[in-house]
Parts: C-alpha cells; structure tokens; sequence
C-alpha cells in the first residue's frame, strides 16, 4: 500500500508571470484596433469566447505534450531508482490530440459548443531487465458539449459561463502486447486510455477584457467525474486556472503570454482486469495519478486579410511548465504546443 510522502515546496519559479505578461503587452511599440487576431484568447484556451445570435464558428487544433524523465514529488528521480521497485518503469511518452470543434449561438447571450477529439498516445519502456518497448493507442475521445452563457459585459470587459457535459465516447479498454504478454495483448494502464468512461460535468467562468491593441483575461474550469465507469474506476477530477495578456501589432499579427495551473486528483477504485498491475509499473497504480503543473505559455496570433480568405485565424502557442509535482514516480511534462485556425461566419 502507498505511504503518504511529503516533500519540501520549492518556490515557484514563475511567481510573478501575471506581472511579465502585462509587462510584454505594456511593452508593445504598435497600436491595432481591437477585433484583430487578439479578439480571441490564446489558442491553448478553450470557450473563451461567445458569440451573437446566428453566428458560427468552426475551428481544428492539433495538440501535442512531450513527457521524458521522472519524477516523485517535486524531485526528478532515475529509472534505475524506480526499477529497485517495479519490474517495469516507463521512460517517455508522447501525447497528441487532433481538436474539431463547432460553436453556434441560437440566441444572444447563449453559445452552444461541441468538440470532437482524437487521441493518440504512445508511451515507452524499459524492464529491469534492460528490455525496451512501447505500447500504443488511438481512437476518438470524449466528446463534449457545453453552453456559454452570457451573465457581464461593459465597456471592454465580459464575464461568461461555461456549462458543459463530457460524454463517455472514449475507449477505456485500449489492448497491446508487452514482454510480460508476448502472445496476446493486454489491458494498458490508465495513462494509455483514451477517455475517462463516464459522464463529466465542465463548470467553468472566463472573464475577458480588451483595450485599443491590449488584450487580456483569465479562465477557471473543472472536470467532475459524475459516475463511476464499467471498468470499476473513475478518473480523478481535474482543474484549471489560467491568465493571459495579448497584443496586436497590426490587423494580421498579435502575440500573448500566458500562465496556467492545472491540478489532477487521484483515481478512484481500481481497474477491475487482472491484466493491470500496480505492482509491475507504477503508471497502473491509481494511487499515483495526481499531478500540479504550473505552464508558462507564449504564442502568436495571424488574422489574414480579406481577399485571403478573411476572417480566417491562425494561431500556435507553445509552453514550458514552471513547476510540476507527481504522486509519482511518474512522468514529468517538458513542453506542451498547440496550432490551430479558426474560422466564423
């Protein structure tokens, strides 16, 4: 069984992002009048925006999050340590996610929105024998419908919603082989799944904000298991607080700077196959799940003109986490980028 550890908090070594990204769009030598490529938040952000009655909007994001090196707490730890204890350690993993989304508003101050994700995941291996491996997967995830819903706005500044449910459209019984299992495939762990299996609720708030060139706002949401899924387990909840700071320099280009904090919890119950061991990697144990990350995010924003396909939104954004900490051993996150486009008619 799992002991409780405690670990000494290093600082945060990105206390005062807020304070620099405000600072960067300050900082910005050319004015652009609002309603450019800044009119939106960062593409990393998700229902930022909302729309008036018979608008739509259409949009495509490609994720990707590259985890190498371990961790337990806020420590790096070795493979070698983590082998002294399991058979099995895991050594990298590579996460992407192709985004479709759609957002239609029926009737001022309520925007409806739907995303479809697909999800493909790849994680590596080494025994304490020295044998390597990787395992895969892929499929669509789960998808999510959510309402925005108007409550403030006035002069530059808005205030919204966000109520959404996840439905359970994900696989949770993703099968490949391993040394352990030359001869057939079995269950992979949880990080290897492409959903959580259940209904989610996705409470949210942004606040947005906006003056001239200047651009700004912030964001809380959650993801709250709401049953437990066939396999005997829930995922744990998750949440989000993010910030961010943009600026035009013209019509067709702005740029942001943007800091977030996200938070997992631990799963709840156990996967019921016999297949998934937390005794042989510690990426099968629901005890060691949660995570604290605090992200680091810049990135830039392009508008094209009107007889390029106006209206069309290009954007990427790209991140470095601050400080992480794992109920590990575990994985640790290095960097994280996200490009998309988006469009409204």
């Amino acid at each position: 069984m799992k002991t409780e550890r405690k670990g000494a908090t290093r600082p945060l070594r990105a206390k005062f992002a807020c304070v620099v990204a405000l600072a960067f769009g300050l900082a910005a030598a050319t004015a652009a009048a609002s309603g450019g490529p800044g009119a939106h938040a960062p593409i990393g952000v998700m229902g930022d925006h909302t729309h008036e009655a018979g608008e739509v909007m259409v949009s495509y994001r490609y994720m990707r999050m590259g985890m190498n090196g371990l961790r337990d707490n806020d420590e790096g730890i070795s493979r070698s340590k983590v082998l002294q204890d399991f058979p099995v350690t895991p050594t990298k993993m590579d996460m992407e996610m192709h985004m479709v989304g759609a957002m239609y508003a029926p009737i001022d101050r309520l925007t409806l929105m739907l995303m479809i994700p697909y999800v493909i995941l790849e994680m590596d291996h080494k025994t304490r024998m020295g044998t390597r491996f990787t395992t895969r997967s892929q499929g669509v995830g789960d998808v999510s419908l959510t309402a925005l819903v108007d409550l403030w706005e006035r002069h530059g500044h808005a205030i919204h919603a966000n109520l959404g449910l996840s439905f359970p459209s994900g696989s949770i019984t993703e099968r490949d082989r391993t040394p352990l299992s030359p001869t057939q495939n079995v269950r992979l762990p949880y990080p290897m799944q492409i959903g959580s299996g259940t209904y989610d609720f996705l409470p949210g708030l942004t606040y947005r904000g906006h003056a001239d060139a200047l651009n700004w706002g912030a964001q809380a949401r959650g993801e709250v298991r709401l049953n437990e899924n066939h396999a005997g387990y829930r995922q744990g909840n998750a949440y989000l607080i993010t910030s961010w700071a943009g600026y035009d320099f013209a019509r067709w280009l702005g740029v942001s700077l943007r800091v977030e904090w996200s938070q997992q919890l631990n799963v709840r119950g156990r996967e019921d196959s016999t297949n998934v061991n937390p005794n042989v990697v510690p990426t099968a144990d629901p005890g060691r799940r949660a995570f604290q990350r605090l992200d680091v995010l810049a990135g830039l924003n392009f508008m094209l003109p009107e007889k390029m396909l106006g209206g069309v939104r290009f954007a990427v954004e790209a991140g470095l986490p601050a400080y992480q900490r794992l109920d590990g051993p575990g994985l640790e996150t290095d960097w994280m980028l996200t490009v998309g486009a988006q469009y409204a008619f």
